[in-house]
Parts: C-alpha cells; structure tokens; sequence
C-alpha cells in the first residue's frame, strides 16, 4: 500500500515543479552522480542496477521530504489523504523512518530537498530539511521550539543518526582511556538505596544529561512509548555497528540495565520521575530496558559516563555511608518500623535505668 502511495506524493511533487521544467529524469540525473558513493554507505550489496537503484533513491527520497512538507505545514495536506487522516499511520512512519535497515543517506535527502525547493531563493522563510525533519519527530518527543531553533544546522549520515545527534552534545565527549585502576558497573537502584544513593530528576535538553552530586543521580525524564522503545533500540544497534560513531546511546542503555533489575526498580523510577511509563506494565519496561543493554559491546573506561560510574561506586563502597544508609532503611524506611524502632530503644532505655538502680541499691544500701 505505501508503494502506491509514494509514487503519489512523486507525482503530487512532479507537477507543482513543472513550472520549472523538472521532469523525473531530471531528478534521476541529479542523483546518478552520487550512485557509488550511496552504495558505499550501505553494508550489503544491493543487488539493483544504476537505474533501479537511483529510482529507488529518488521514488523513498522524495516521499519522506514531501512528508516531511506536509506535516510541516509547508505544503497544504489534502483532506482526503489517507496517510495522513488515518491516525495510526502517523506512529507506523515514526517508526519505520528510523529503522536501521530502511535509512537512506542525508546527502540524498538534502539533494533532492534543494532540488524540489521551488521557493529556494524567493522565501528565505522556508524551512530547511533539518527543521522539518525535527519538526516532524517532535509531534511525539514533544521537545522545546527554542531548542530545535538551537540545532536548526544539524546534520547527519541518515535521519537515525541525525535524531541520534540531537542528543548528544560536545560537552558530552567520551573520555580518553585511563591508565588507573579499572572501573566497575554500578549496583541496581535497590542496592544504591541501600547505601543512601538516591534518584532525582533534572531539567535537561536530553535524557543523556546524567549527573552524580552528593548522593543523588540527577538523571532527566525520559519518556518511554513504542517509539522511544524503537528509537533506542535502532540507536544502540546503529553504534554497535558503526566503528567510528560515539557510543552514547549504549552506555545509556547500559548505565539503564545496571539500574533495573526487576519492575520494583523500574517502579522507584516512575515514583521519582525519571521514567514515564507509556509503554506497558513495570515488568515490561524491566524486561525492555534488560534486553536493550544485553550482549552489546560496551567499554566502560571510554563511556561518557565513566566519572560517574566512578563516583557513585566510590560513595557505595563508603563504609560509614553504607551502614548509615543500611540503618535508616531499616529501622525508618516506614512508619512501622519506625514505631518498632522506637519501642525496641524505649525498653532498652528502662532495662538499663532499671540495671542501674539495681546496682546502686546494692552500692548504697538505703539506711
């Protein structure tokens, strides 16, 4: 059904460029140029000939930008189009535009996008592919207009990678390798709790933002639906497979995984407001968030999480933060034991002052 459509859209483009002569072997002469280097971009070898393949560049290329026009506002929606009025097409394509296997390379869709431009130099208002890329994913991430202004320029080597990139920030350089003792993966969160760590969250531009003061990991919220879930997994499948892309998103996931252990962790989550659960039950968040960071390559000691890793180990293995930890969830982790906790002293206090008594009576008899 989608393949009707895009040749659809095609001709919907195709004839609001006919004003400047464009035809479609105009646009398959503009990509021809670029066939090997898009081939070299993908892993496997497609098996198509130059025509077929730049056909198929241009025929997915063309209906993701105009898309991309159209939920944009730039380019009026007709009422009766069905990719757009049926409301569970609008999530297939979030998450069908960012699976790994179906990315095709920016440099096409940024071609094409200035090609099929009719406005271009008349109405410097037009909103460049970056914006509408972003403004087309954040009908459900829900991220702030003033930050999407901020990364209006970006870039990347597919739309995966560039949603990915919208995350991550240079102020968020992996480290260089260490050469001191070697760093361990931290507790699960009912464990931390244990030893006086606790959770917080933090107004942040991405989830990514993760940090360690005086006891507590301020960590942003994170929002977790059927395309969070996809976007994750597609990301940390992505670096795994990319030697020269930055590991982010897997240390996330990774840094996640060592958090929960079962859905009462995912539960202390959600009450701290650091997941918000759209995705199915606790049990299943737990076991989404296990699997995400399971079997994945992963290096500590070059993760841009590396000093918390180490903090937050430091302040667990503190003996005097443990047992004072370990004391209050005890004996004040709830009303009860608190109760409990109290008349255990009170008794304690009277067997001493009664001992005490005793002894004196003994030492200084009465007249």
């Amino acid at each position: 059904m989608i393949e009707e459509h895009k040749w659809r859209f095609l001709g919907n483009l195709l004839r609001r460029t006919e004003e400047k002569g464009l035809k479609l072997e105009d646009y398959m002469k503009a990509i021809q140029p670029l066939e090997m280097r898009a081939r070299e971009c993908y892993s496997e070898a497609i098996l198509l000939d130059r025509d077929e393949f730049v056909e198929m560049l241009v025929l997915d290329g063309c209906f993701i930008i105009e898309l991309f026009r159209k939920i944009g506002g730039v380019i009026q929606i007709e009422k009766d189009d069905p990719l757009i009025s049926m409301s569970w097409i609008y999530p297939f394509f979030l998450r069908g535009l960012i699976r790994l296997e179906n990315q095709i390379p920016f440099f096409i869709l940024q071609i094409l996008f200035e090609f099929t431009n009719i406005q271009g130099d008349e109405d410097q208002s037009t909103p460049s592919l970056a914006k509408l890329a972003l403004t087309f994913f954040n009908n459900t991430l829900q991220r702030p207009i003033e930050f999407l202004e901020k990364i209006g320029n970006l870039e990347g080597k597919h739309l995966l990678d560039f949603l990915r990139s919208s995350y991550i920030f240079l102020d968020h350089e992996e480290p260089k390798n260490r050469r001191y003792s070697p760093t361990h993966v931290i507790q699960c969160i009912s464990k931390l709790r244990r030893a006086g760590i606790k959770l917080r969250p933090r107004k942040e531009e991405t989830f990514l933002a993760i940090k360690f003061n005086n006891g507590f990991i301020e960590m942003p919220t994170i929002t977790i639906d059927d395309f969070m879930s996809s976007f994750l997994i597609n990301c940390v499948a992505y670096e795994q497979c990319h030697v020269d892309c930055s590991k982010h998103m897997t240390t996330y996931a990774t840094f996640l995984d060592c958090l929960v252990n079962t859905h009462k962790d995912v539960e202390y989550l959600s009450d701290c407001n650091i997941i918000e659960n759209y995705f199915g039950t606790d049990f299943e968040i737990a076991t989404f968030i296990n699997n995400l960071g399971k079997e994945v390559m992963f290096d500590i000691d070059e993760c841009y999480l590396l000093e918390l890793f180490i903090k937050v180990n430091d302040y667990y293995k503190s003996s005097w933060h443990v047992h004072w930890a370990s004391f209050k969830y005890t004996y004040f982790s709830s009303p009860w034991s608190f109760i409990s906790a109290l008349a255990a002293l009170v008794l304690l206090v009277l067997a001493i002052l009664q001992t005490l008594y005793t002894i004196l009576a003994y030492v200084h008899p009465p007249p």
